[in-house]
């Protein structure tokens, strides 16, 4: 008797780009997009990226693309300037 074929192989899914837990991927929502300006000069990135249920990775890649940069103030806090 032959094997009954998933509809998706763990392949398929994975080129597929679906991935489990990782936060969602897409679009910038306009929301978003002011939540990381208004937030980001003060606050940890990983604090944002879980807040936005993105990656820390993302987050940072955003900001940059936004020209977004820490306060001198923040990184003076951390021990950074």
């Amino acid at each position: 008797m032959a094997k009954k074929r998933k509809s998706k192989s763990k392949r398929a899914a994975k080129r597929s780009g679906a991935k489990k837990g990782k936060g969602r991927k897409g679009m910038w929502s306009t929301a978003d997009v002011n939540l990381l300006k208004k937030l980001f000069s003060e606050n940890p990135t990983a604090m944002i990226a879980k807040k936005l249920r993105r990656s820390v990775d993302t987050v940072k890649k955003k900001a940059s693309r936004m020209g977004l940069k820490k306060s001198k103030r923040y990184l003076k806090k951390i021990g950074r300037a």
